[in-house]
Parts: C-alpha cells; structure tokens; sequence
C-alpha cells in the first residue's frame, strides 16, 4: 500500500551516471572523478527541479566516502554551520574522503557563507564540498573561487517526455500524449514539478489530466496584461495564487525585461520598484506577499490601482 503513494521523483531518481539525463558536457567530468575515487569542491548551480542535487548524491553514492547531506534553506546559521559541519568535517572517518553536500546554499546569508568558506580551508586536505545553488550570484565571491563551477543546463523537452513516458510505462500507467505535452510545457524545464505534476493525475491507472490543475502557460503574458488595466489587483492576486509560484525570483526579471510594454512612461521609476522587490525577496519568509507588495507599489505608480 505504500509503494502506491510513493513519490516517483525519489523512486525514479538516477542513481547512475548514465541514467541522468542531459548535461553531456558534464559526464565526461564527473566520471573522471568517479574514476579517481577524489572530486574537488563544486559548485552545480541552475534552475531549480534541473538535477543539482540528483547529480551531488549520485557522486557521493559512487565515491569511497563518508558523507553529511545539508538542506541550507533549513540549517543556515552560523552555529549550525560551525557545530554540524565543523563536527563532521573534524572527526575520524573510516573512508578515504569526506563530502558534505550543501543543499540550496544560496539561501545561506553571507555570515554563515563566510564561516563556511573558513571550514573549507581548514579541512581542504581529507574533506570536500559539493555546493548547489539556483542563482550563483548569492554565494560570495571566496567561496566560488574554491570550488568548480558548473551550471546545470535543463535537458530538452524531448529528453524530459522521454524519462516521464518510461515511467508511466514502468507504472503499467496509460495516458495521452497530449495531456503529457500540455504537463510538461506548463512545468519545463523544472522535471520535478512534471513529475510530481504527472503523479498526482493519475486516476485508476491512467493519467486524468485536470486542466485546472496545470500551471497556465501564458500566465506570466496574463500578468503584462493586467498590469496594464485599472482595478486589477485582486485578479493578479488571484493569478498567483492560481499558479503556484515558487521562483518570484524569474518573475522580477520577466517584469524588467518586459517593462516597455506596461510602464512606458514611468521606466525609471518602476524599475528601482522592481529592484527593490528583488533584494528583499532573497531575505523576506513570506516571497508572495513581498511580490504582492511589489505589484501594489507597481500600480500606484503607474495609477492603475
């Protein structure tokens, strides 16, 4: 009964190099240092759902070594880097080699990148980091001089409907192409979201795609729209409920490289409205009432509330 409500994206994780889709600049690298059983300290970052953390765990699962697996988004405190890693890193290991894997390190505020940049000196000789990130541009400039860094690039669309399709045959699960496109268009290129998407649609053994459900394609072309009409925030409000966004980081940027089309006038001034979004997005808890707080500032400006 519970391998029915097992979630695929774990079940269907890689678990071999050759089982991970994309990136093929990449492979040649990582199997070299598969085969020397030694890696430096790396730094994957990209989008989000594209296979950082698939591709850190499948090093560490292949390579000689003890290892810590750190979620930075939920440990990022200085104390927590200095007392879980410092503690790992400083003790007797029964392996050749110590990783630590730090999960969404861009969510680390500086203080705790900088005591993490202090413990990578300092147990560089038996211990290495393997960092992964969405935006690159948050971990401070020593800690990218230490590591290699690659982006991870979303495999093609065709690659992702191949992987979705093999396990929905591997499932014994019918579906229509169509309804498989239609996922995959509204969640590319975060192949988790396709997944976990495609998972929850399954109905008696088949996928029952609920339109609904499925992330609206052009909602960000609906939002250029709206800004651009009087009295409509509660739609846009709603919009982003509807939609379940989680990158507000993407959308700030949609929004600057769009803002000749709702903001003619006022250029300057939207724009600094944006940044301003954009920096307290990377510290506040709540990332939808801070983008909600943006598009308020947006409409009064541009006199459309």
């Amino acid at each position: 009964m519970m391998n029915e409500h097992y979630l695929w994206v774990e079940k269907y994780r890689p678990q071999c190099l050759e089982d991970y889709i994309g990136n093929t600049h990449l492979k040649e690298k990582i199997q070299r240092c598969l085969d020397s059983n030694d890696i430096p300290h790396l730094l994957f970052y990209g989008k989000p759902g594209t296979g950082k953390t698939t591709l850190a765990k499948l090093l560490v699962n292949y390579i000689e070594c003890d290892y810590l697996y750190v979620n930075a988004s939920d440990e990022r405190r200085i104390d927590d880097i200095r007392d879980k890693i410092k503690t790992f890193a400083s003790s007797v290991g029964f392996k050749p080699l110590k990783v630590v894997v730090l999960d969404e390190a861009d969510f680390m505020p500086n203080l705790s990148q900088a005591a993490l940049r202090n413990l990578m000196e300092t147990f560089s000789q038996h211990t290495r980091f393997i960092l992964t990130c969405n935006y690159v541009e948050r971990i401070i400039e020593p800690i990218q001089s230490r590591c290699q860094l690659y982006k991870i690039v979303p495999p093609s669309k065709r690659d992702v409907a191949n992987t979705l399709t093999t396990i929905l045959d591997k499932e014994s699960i019918t579906y229509d192409v169509t309804d498989l496109a239609t996922i995959i268009n509204s969640h590319y290129p975060d192949i988790r979201q396709v997944i976990n998407s495609t998972q929850r649609q399954i109905i008696k053994s088949k996928v029952e795609l609920d339109k609904t459900s499925v992330i609206d394609i052009d909602y960000k072309r609906t939002l250029l729209s709206l800004l651009n009409t009087t009295n409509s925030f509660q739609t846009i409000r709603q919009l982003i409920t509807d939609n379940s966004v989680t990158d507000y980081a993407e959308l700030y940027r949609f929004l600057y490289d769009s803002i000749d089309d709702f903001a003619k006038n006022k250029t300057s001034e939207c724009i600094i409205i944006i940044a301003e979004g954009q920096y307290r997005d990377a510290t506040v808890v709540d990332k939808e009432i801070n983008f909600m707080s943006m598009i308020v500032q947006l409409l009064n400006k541009l006199e459309r509330l």
